[in-house]
This record gives C-alpha cells, structure tokens and sequence, in this order.
C-alpha cells in the first residue's frame, strides 16, 4: 500500500511546500485572469437563455427537463410498486451472489447519492428561495419527480453496456454506452465522438465542481468552527489540503471496493443527521407548517414579486433541481455500473431513487426548515445567501447544530470528492486505456486539485468546470433518445420476468 500511494504523497509534499509559500501569492489571481474569457465562452454558450415572458429560460435546463418529461412518459416506472420493488433490491432481495459486478445495489446508490448530497441540498435550495421565493421549492419537487424516470434509463445502459476487465473490474457510464449503443444502430463513428468528448467532459468537470468546490466549503467550513479569521486554521488551507488529499489518495487508491466501504456508512449517517435536525425543527414549528405548504403551491403558479412571474420561478426551481440530482448529466451511472447483477433494469429501478432521496425528500426539508424559521418576504430578490442562511434556520431551534453542520457539509464534501474522482478516473481510463500507470497519473493529479481548491480563490475557475459538467448533457442526452427503445425492452422485460416469479 506505502508503495502504491508514495507518489502521491511526494506530489502533495512539494505543493505543500509550492503553495504555502509567499512567492506563490497572487497566482490565483493569474490564473482566474487567464481563464475568463474562456469561461465566460464556455459558460455563455451552455447557459445561453432566451428571454420569455420577462424571465430568462437557460436551453440547457429546457434540455434537460424535455429529457426526463419524456423518460417519464415513455418509461412510466415511477410507480408505488416499483419503487416498492426498489426498497427490496436495496435489502438485497433478487440478488444473485454469482452475478457479474463488484459491489450490491445498497452500495451503488449510495456512492452515487455521495456525489450529488451535500452543499447544494443545503445551500442551493436557500439560494433558489432567496432568488424565486417559497414557490420555486414546489418546482424543485416536480425536477425531482420528473428525473426519476431519467435516471432510471441512465442506469440501466450504464449495466446494459458496461465493460469487464481483466482484473475483474468494470468500467461503465455515458462514454460506454454511448460508443456501443449507437454502434448497435449503425452508428459507430457517432457514438465513438459523442463517447469522447463526454469523457472529456468528465475528466475536466471532475476536477471542479466534484474536487475543488468541495474541498474550497470543506476548508471554509472548517476554518468557521475553529475561530473564522482569527482561528487556528486561517491562512492554513494548504495543511487541510495536504491532509484531505492523503485521505483522498488512501480511498481512491483501493478502487471501487474502497469507496464504497466509505460512501456506504458516510453518506446514510450525515443524511440521518441532517434529516432528524430538519425533523425537529419543522416538529417545533408545526402549526405554521400547513400555512407554508399553502404559500409554497400558491406561489408556485402565482410568485409574489418576482420578475418574469410563472416562468422565472419555475426555471429556478427546476435548475436547481437539475444542479441537485445530475439527472441527465450521467455521472451517477458510472458508480450504478460496477453493481453485482446480470439484469440492467434491476439498477435501473435502484437508480429511480436517487433524486427521489436527494430533491424529492432532503430538498425540501432545508427548504421547510428555512420558510418555517427565519424567511421573510422582504428576502425575495434581495441579497442572494446559501449555507449561511441554512445554518441561521437550524439555529433558531437548535443552538449548537451550525457546527454540526459545518462538520455535516466537510464529510459530505469529502464523500462528493472521492465519488467524482471516480467517475474521472473511468472517464481517463476511456481515453487512455485500462492501465494501472494511467490510473495513477489521474489519481496524482486529481489529489493536487484537491490541495489547489483548499488554498486558491477559485472564482472564474469553478464558474469554467461548471459549465464543462453541464456540457456532458449535451452528448448525453442526444444519446439516451437514441437508445430510448434500448431502456424500454430492459424494463419491460425485466419487470414482466419478476411479476411472474412474484405470482
């Protein structure tokens, strides 16, 4: 094990050294100058909007939306039952132990749900209520809903097309299903690019919004509980990246097993947290709650004071909700593809549940928290606020929980990192081989961009990885219309096999 992480450790001494030194100062600086006029291309292009009704509609959330409202009819999977049967695979019910795959159906989810739970469950939804008031919540319920469906066929390919190993491992997502599901349509050359140029997306867009932003509010969060700017930890981002970087490396070094030992305790015992807190929060104010659930449907269809009326708060919420769930940007795939079964749709049924967990129920518990405590009206189209106005709702009720949730936010977004980080590494391993020198090369540099989030004003760089991780939509997408029939024979059939077997 010293052996197989000893690079790693070497590359993240000398940028600790690199980093902490004065001389270094300002090159955050060079570096946000560098990248802005390609950011603000990249970003104008995949967020272009088109003004409707006073209120700017982004295409790529027209994009996405459009996707899961037709997965959602097409499929129609999300279902009591099917969701019933969903609970059961997750119990480990219908599993196979001689299956193909390396992990179970509870372990899958919940590495995915490790890379899309965290800050933007906590600040996001304060930030979309700031922005398009109580209403905007009711439309990041209907994103979630609508993205079941989505999923679900997202996970399914990923099964259906994923690729075993020599080792024994597997490798499966967007990039494979794209390249060898379009060759099944005689359209090899398509699927070849559109496979490529996701994984590029990936590996690029990884090192951002899944490695840098995460370990940047880990730091920030970190340095708030030990004193703030007069504390222990100010001007120590490079000791926290150090140390978050060899914890990373530890992980991701292991493969999937590993990450999986980690997510499948992490990810269920934050949220349990998180849950309970929000619980008694919305417990303590339950004679308002009925008054609020009114104001969030009624302001859902006629918003009080914001710009662009029905549309603008409709288009938040439901990019929030995309943000949220990635439903439609593929990543979750990736970890849903090394499952141990021989039937894609059984984890397509599973993969339904992540945006159900994810928007459909922890979404809208910070959101009642923050209506039912410290929201005013006066709020809406104000000073726009995320984390902070999440932790002031907690503490109304509950004094101490910000730094409960300052601890919650760090291990979520040390569970976001390693999650991403795999998906990158298989989105490196598609362009350059199944080498255990190439997932090494990746694992050295994914680390150091851990250490880098923790020391630099990111600005510019995370607004440019935002926009390559929305471009993995692109191809995505255009993809899942393709296969669409693909998904529909899996679960169909697969449904049908287990009614007879139930009967």
């Amino acid at each position: 094990m010293l052996r197989k992480i000893m690079p790693v450790l070497i590359l993240a001494i000398l940028s600790l050294f690199t980093l902490s030194n004065p001389a270094f100062a300002g090159f955050d600086e060079t570096v946000n100058a560098a990248l802005a006029p390609i950011s603000k291309a990249v970003s104008s292009f995949i967020f272009f909007s088109v003004p409707l009704n006073g209120a700017d509609i982004p295409l790529i959330v027209v994009w996405l939306i459009t996707c899961s409202v037709f997965f959602t009819f097409y499929l129609r999977v999300l279902t009591p039952r099917n969701i019933k049967t969903s609970l059961k695979m997750l119990r480990g019910d219908y599993t196979d132990p001689n299956d193909e795959g390396q992990i179970s159906h509870f372990k899958a989810l919940t590495t995915a749900l490790s890379g899309t739970v965290g800050v933007g469950n906590i600040g996001a939804v304060a930030f979309a209520i700031t922005i398009g008031g109580p209403g905007a919540l009711f439309w990041i319920i209907v994103g979630g809903l609508l993205g079941a469906s989505l999923k679900c066929a997202e996970c399914t390919l990923g099964v259906k097309y994923r690729t075993k190993h020599e080792d024994g491992s597997v490798s499966g997502g967007p990039m494979y299903y794209l390249e060898e599901g379009l060759k099944e349509k005689n359209l090899p050359r398509l699927g070849k690019v559109i496979g490529c140029m996701y994984a590029g997306f990936i590996v690029i867009g990884c090192l951002g919004i899944g490695n840098m932003f995460q370990s940047n509010q880990a730091y920030e969060q970190l340095q708030l509980v030990t004193g703030g700017a007069d504390g222990f930890l100010s001007s120590k981002g490079w000791l926290v990246g150090g140390i978050m970087a060899f914890i990373v490396a530890l992980v991701l070094i292991g493969g999937i097993q590993s990450i999986t030992r980690v997510t499948s305790k992490l990810v269920p015992g934050m949220a349990g947290i998180y849950f309970v807190a929000a619980l008694i929060v919305i417990g303590l104010n339950i004679e308002a709650l009925p008054g609020v659930i009114g104001d969030v449907v009624k302001q859902a269809f006629n918003p009080a004071g914001i710009t662009g009326g029905l549309f603008a708060v409709m288009i938040i919420g439901f990019r929030r909700s995309t943000f949220s769930n990635e439903a439609g940007l593929g990543s979750s795939s990736i970890a849903h593809a090394a499952v141990k079964t021989n039937q894609p749709a059984s984890e397509g049924l599973v993969g339904l549940l992540e945006p159900l967990i994810d928007t459909v129920i922890i979404c809208p518990l910070t959101g009642l928290v923050i209506l039912l405590t410290v929201f005013s009206p006066e709020m809406v189209g104000g000073d726009v606020q995320g984390v902070q106005l999440t932790s002031a709702a907690f503490e109304t009720v509950i004094w101490w929980f910000p730094n409960v949730l300052a601890i919650v936010i760090v291990l979520f977004a040390f569970s976001s990192i390693i999650a991403w980080g795999y998906y990158g590494q298989k989105g490196w391993i598609y362009l350059f081989g199944n080498d255990p020198v190439q997932g090494k090369i990746f694992l050295l540099i994914y680390c150091v961009f851990v250490l880098i989030g923790c020391t630099l004003d990111l600005g510019v760089i995370i607004n440019f990885s935002d926009a390559i991780v929305f471009c993995m939509a692109l191809p995505n997408v255009l993809g899942l219309y393709f296969l669409a029939p693909v998904v529909k024979r899996e679960v169909g059939t697969y449904l049908e096999n287990l009614k007879s077997v139930e009967t």
